[in-house]
């Protein structure tokens, strides 16, 4: 916990004495990693507005995550009480996001909540060793590892429950909470999901969320999630397997390079979803390191903490594992292939298990984009319902219920002057991808007269896609690639920058200067921004292109970069012959109108 504000919160005649509000009620948000501490943010608006409760914040230490939650709770600026001192102070209502830690030394009612999509995985406690597997015990007993939040090994403590209430987003979880643990169905709280509000909420702002990643409109967005442990789509399967579970994932040495490979720059955008404990159990830098090839190639890598959810909106496609990630898109009617899938991993009776039995599984054998395609152009929206309609039993209504339990256990009324609102879905940075590897470009001259341009770019310079219609090839390169003996032998060099960008000089500066330090280029392109680039070609000319705008005036989200190598295609070794003209490049389904504009020539 270096690094995080820790304060001795000052308790009994300290509190009159030391306190501004000493008479606030206390609400204790208990943390155990960052995955349980976001779903806490989720609730904190129910209770912050509030004077007259005094919100602290604390950490069991219990987690082997805990790197994420220094940072994490600084920014949520709440007063952050030691464990060792939380466990001795009296508060009216703690709230924990997970199980795990001493929560039964608390001295106070606790509502716990599920920190994901419902109660699915089997996870081992300190006292059943035996992950993912019938192990003997040290009795000599058979033993199956629990379902996480839902057996006594999680739920009771000397035989009694932990909870004053354990919060169930379905009446699906009481009757499997019922079979498991009987003695806690009396603390059970049906209050729906905030997370999956929050989602439900922000659903009309789908082409927003798109935009913000980038895409266009006429491109596919494929989301690629990951959730955490061995066996998941990003685990390397390292404490074995059983036969049959369905998990032939293993994003780094072959999805994501085939990805890119595969799918064309311009008619998909391939984004990241990584569980937090992922991120924070190997370090964001390491990861990053991991996932370096790929974001070059144009992966997109999203924050575990807000921009999950907005890429789940915008997504046309999302290849997942038995996270609730790809569970909250399969509810949200999303076409959804299992890269993997380990069942011995998940409760059999639970709704995500049978989301393995019903979701088609993606094979490393065969075209992955046949495969993608095929599930996005064969997806019935409605595939998922039942299970949808299992995510929660009260849609939009968590707020309402959470702050209703809250304030019952704090033992007072809830706010009168203000209703009971979760935060809006941020809209996120704009983040469109940006190749530093070499990109391969197929041109195909469709109409000189208009001038027409296909053009198919794929992120992986060594990999020659099939086109049979192609009639021209040649290699992008940017120029802070990493890969620099490229550089002198690209036909194409891009820089992304403002067109005041004080490092690189103006567009007509650095193009000059890229075209005399590396001969065998033919074309220098500055991009300045959404559907704006400024090109010189070897002749000398310099040339701006501009794609048109949408009848709604929004710019064309196609790389720039794209447009002028279709503009390579055209000319050839060839000046442009008229000081301004209009041309159209194709990618995939979509027509981009390109005004081509002589500013200086040759």
């Amino acid at each position: 916990m270096t690094g995080t504000l820790r304060v001795r919160v000052p308790v009994g005649a300290d509190a009159e004495r030391w306190v501004t509000r000493a008479g606030c009620r206390r609400v204790l948000l208990v943390v155990h990693n960052v995955t349980s501490a976001t779903r806490l943010l989720d609730v904190l608006p129910l209770l912050s507005g509030d004077p007259r409760v005094q919100l602290l914040a604390t950490c069991t230490g219990s987690s082997p995550f805990l790197a994420g939650v220094p940072e994490l709770l600084a920014s949520a600026g709440l007063p952050v009480v030691p464990w060792e001192q939380a466990k001795d102070t009296s508060v009216d209502l703690a709230v924990s996001a997970s199980y795990g830690g001493q929560l039964h030394a608390l001295r106070g009612d606790l509502a716990v909540l599920s920190h994901g999509v419902g109660y699915n995985k089997k996870l081992a406690t300190p006292d059943n060793t035996g992950q993912h597997r019938t192990t003997p015990d040290n009795t000599g007993q058979h033993r199956t590892t629990p379902v996480f939040g839902l057996s006594p090994e999680w739920l009771l403590h000397d035989g009694r429950p932990l909870a004053s209430a354990t919060v169930l987003s379905h009446p699906e979880q009481l009757d499997r909470l019922a079979a498991a643990c009987p003695e806690a169905v009396p603390t059970a709280v049906l209050a729906g999901d905030p997370c999956y509000d929050r989602i439900l909420d922000a659903l009309p702002y789908r082409e927003r969320f798109r935009r913000a990643l980038g895409v266009g409109p006429d491109q596919r967005l494929v989301v690629v999630g990951s959730t955490w442990a061995p066996r998941s789509l990003f685990g390397d399967g390292s404490d074995g397997g059983h036969e049959g579970d369905g998990g032939d994932g293993d994003l780094l040495p072959w999805l994501l390079p085939r990805l890119a490979a595969e799918l064309p720059a311009d008619e998909y955008r391939t984004v990241a979803v990584l569980h937090p404990n992922i991120w924070y159990g190997h370090g964001p830098g390491q990861v990053r390191g991991w996932l370096d090839r790929a974001r070059r190639a144009g992966l997109g890598l999203i924050c575990p903490l807000e921009g999950w959810r907005q890429a789940l909106i915008a997504a046309d496609c999302v290849v997942g594992d038995h996270g609730s990630v790809t569970y909250y898109a399969a509810s949200l009617g999303r076409p959804v292939l299992l890269g993997a899938f380990p069942e011995g991993d998940l409760a059999p009776d639970s709704p995500v298990a049978a989301l393995g039995r019903a979701a088609p599984k993606l094979r490393p054998h065969g075209s992955l984009r046949a495969q993608l395609d095929r599930a996005m152009r064969g997806h019935d929206p409605g595939r998922y319902a039942e299970l949808a309609a299992q995510t929660t039993s009260s849609p939009g209504r968590s707020a309402a219920l959470l702050r209703r339990l809250f304030y019952r256990l704090i033992g007072i009324p809830e706010p009168a002057d203000h209703a009971p609102l979760l935060d809006r879905l941020p809209l996120p940075p704009y983040e469109p991808a940006e190749r530093t590897a070499p990109v391969r470009v197929l041109t195909r001259l469709i109409s000189a007269d208009p001038p027409t341009v296909a053009v198919t770019r794929h992120a992986d310079a060594d990999h020659e896609p099939e086109d049979p219609d192609a009639d021209g090839a040649h290699t992008a390169v940017h120029e802070d690639t990493r890969d620099t003996g490229r550089l002198s032998v690209a036909d194409v060099i891009v820089r992304y920058a403002a067109e005041d960008d004080p490092r690189v000089g103006p567009p007509a500066a650095w193009t000059a200067e890229v075209l005399a330090r590396h001969p065998h280029c033919a074309l220098a392109v500055y991009v300045t921004g959404p559907g704006r680039c400024t090109v010189r070609t070897r002749h000398g000319e310099l040339v701006r292109l501009t794609a048109a705008r949408d009848e709604a005036g929004r710019a064309d989200l196609c790389d720039p970069a794209a447009h002028a190598s279709a503009l390579l295609a055209w000319l050839g070794p060839e000046p442009l012959p008229t000081a301004a003209a209009e041309m159209t490049v194709v990618t995939g389904r979509a027509h981009h109108r390109v005004a081509v504009e002589l500013l200086t020539p040759a």
